[in-house]
């Protein structure tokens, strides 16, 4: 695996590589950004703040340091070459999948969840992505670029097809986006509510149905989460997405992201300590027990 040295590894994440059954890596990347550049600092962020943060959930009863979960520490990308760092991550997701693990990544931004999506579907063709979002990133092109973080679910999209694409908690984005959403996705903006009733829906309880999630972090209100370059008013709070990393227990996750944390736009690191807390219930929740 062709990861760089971190400084740090997140809280309870030292297990050795060889024998994990959770490989978290970042890929701190945000060259296509549209508002504000930073969440290439989030990955090592996470890190050096999770030392704060206890081992054992006590929303679920269980230690990270239960699980076999290594932290391989971040990937080295070509920085100004979008389309190189994609094929960086995509080998390093395909080859963690390869190897009958669960890649977790840490962004960075929204546009890189394409390159691991790719990786995941190569093993899981019936794959379905559930997607927690403040946008709808369903755009075909922004100011004439196809790869963008404006772009990435419109891209995933096309890899899975209809109704493959789980959306929740959108507030923004185009009108023709919107109506693209509720024609060709399961697309569920404003709330998180509804998640266990589309979860029955679908049938994501099924062992059998492999699903990867994607949790951009701006899904969050930014009164309490306003580390990030895109803050859009009018998300969930902190325990709204708790309930909902809850309500997933006993789906398939065969892989996951947390990406859009910008840490220097949120001096008191409220923000970071908020995306390491999701960080460790996605692990305590997700992360393979057998």
């Amino acid at each position: 695996m062709k990861l760089a040295s971190s400084l740090t590894q997140f809280v309870g994440c030292d297990h050795p590589l060889e024998t994990a059954k959770t490989v978290i890596f970042g890929a701190g990347y945000d060259g296509t950004v549209t508002l504000r550049p930073g969440t290439r600092f989030g990955p090592q962020a996470m890190r050096d703040l999770s030392i704060g943060l206890e081992v054992y959930s006590p929303y679920q009863d269980l230690n990270v340091t239960d699980l076999a979960i290594a932290d391989a520490g971040d990937l080295d990308l070509p920085f100004g070459d979008t389309a190189a760092t994609l094929s960086v991550i995509e080998e390093e997701t395909r080859q963690i999948v390869q190897a009958g693990k669960q890649p977790v990544m840490l962004g960075g931004e929204h546009l890189l969840t394409l390159a691991t999506v790719k990786a995941v579907h190569e093993a899981y063709p019936d794959l379905h992505v559930i997607h927690f979002d403040a946008h709808t990133d369903l755009r075909d092109e922004f100011m004439g670029v196809e790869l963008s973080h404006a772009t990435v679910i419109k891209q995933v999209w096309r890899i899975l097809g209809d109704k493959r694409v789980h959306s929740f908690g959108i507030r923004s984005g185009l009108g023709e986006e919107f109506a693209f959403g509720r024609k060709h996705l399961d697309f569920n903006p404003f709330t998180l509510a509804c998640l266990k009733d589309r979860i029955d829906d679908y049938k994501l309880k099924d062992k059998q149905t492999p699903v990867y999630l994607t949790i951009d972090l701006d899904v969050l209100d930014p009164s309490v989460f306003p580390g990030t370059g895109t803050p859009e008013p009018g998300g969930v709070d902190f325990h709204t997405l708790l309930n909902a990393i809850l309500a997933m227990r006993g789906i398939n996750i065969v892989g996951f992201d947390l990406v859009e944390l910008a840490p220097d736009y949120d001096a008191s690191g409220v923000s970071t300590l908020l995306a390491c807390k999701v960080l460790r219930e996605c692990l305590v929740a997700f992360s393979p027990r057998d």
